[in-house]
């Protein structure tokens, strides 16, 4: 079963159809809905809806889901019933296997219903598909359209000096690679305002498109990475810490000791991430669409001004 624990919850949908084909005089007897054992669109609409919420029981390597919404719809044309199924939930992943599921088992009840009418082979089930689907990396993009730079400040004593090596802004620099993120600049700098203010000016005066801090968030006396950044930021963008923090809360509680900050300083897009392996691995799961998203309109943006 995949593992979904790092992916953030968003809004999802899925759209699936499928067809039951049937004689004419068993559709007559569905659109003016009456068989034997009941009204059978009644009964295929909520077999449908049932499974959709139960989808993780009936497929092995579905996860459960909160189904928000689903709703079963028929369309009694000239040879056939077109069924066609929407789910809707917040989580994260998709709704597409619950959406298919819906529409397949909802056929499955009107095949129940109108066997009594028909012989076998004339009762089919097929062109089972799935029409859409929002939400998720197929709608918040987590890769860029085209390169930007970056730059990579691991902020670790240990780490500068050699004694310890940085599983965390490695792991960042590697995401922001897969992301399309280049050139990279990546450095390991001491615990030290000075050391860490001069690169931050060097990497903003160059133009860098996105500069994440590494460590130095939390509240020990050599944490000054906040108080170094924060004053550069000439629009402030707390949304963006706020989310991560929120995504790490769902986690661990200490999520909250993070006092990461966030904004543009200049043209530059700066975020402080917490200098652990995991918090800064959620920090990037929580955030990439976002900066994706953020830094590709302010290029638009850029580039109108220009």
């Amino acid at each position: 079963m995949k593992d979904v624990g790092m992916k953030p919850e968003t809004l999802r949908s899925a759209t699936a159809t499928t067809s039951f084909y049937a004689p004419g005089h068993c559709l007559a007897r569905i659109a003016e809905r009456d068989t034997e054992k009941g009204d059978p669109q009644a009964s295929a609409r909520i077999a449908g809806i049932l499974a959709a919420k139960r989808t993780d029981e009936l497929l092995p390597l579905c996860h459960p889901l909160p189904i928000h919404a689903a709703e079963v719809h028929f369309t009694v044309e000239a040879e056939r019933v077109l069924i066609e199924a929407e789910v809707h939930t917040i989580g994260p992943t998709g709704v597409e296997m619950e959406a298919l599921t819906a529409a397949s088992m909802a056929a499955l009840t009107l095949y129940d219903m109108l066997k009594p009418y028909a012989e076998p082979e004339e009762l089919a089930i097929g062109d089972t598909r799935l029409l859409d689907k929002t939400g998720g990396k197929s709608h918040f993009k987590r890769t860029l359209k085209k390169p930007l730079s970056a730059c990579v400040l691991m902020v670790s004593d240990p780490v500068a000096d050699g004694h310890k090596p940085d599983t965390a802004g490695r792991k960042v620099a590697e995401g922001l690679e897969k992301a399309g993120f280049e050139p990279l600049n990546y450095q390991a700098l001491p615990d030290d305002e000075a050391r860490v203010g001069e690169a931050l000016d060097t990497a903003i005066a160059s133009g860098t498109h996105l500069i994440i801090t590494v460590g130095g968030t939390g509240i020990g006396p050599k944490d000054r990475v906040v108080e170094t950044v924060e004053p550069l930021l000439t629009t402030p963008m707390p949304g963006l810490m706020e989310a991560a923090r929120a995504f790490g809360q769902r986690r661990t509680p200490y999520a909250v000791l993070s006092r990461g900050v966030s904004g543009f300083a200049n043209n530059s897009l700066a975020l402080t991430f917490p200098g652990s392996r995991t918090g800064a691995q959620e920090t990037l799961a929580a955030l990439l669409p976002s900066i994706v998203h953020v830094l590709e309109i302010h290029q638009r943006f850029a580039s109108h001004a220009g």
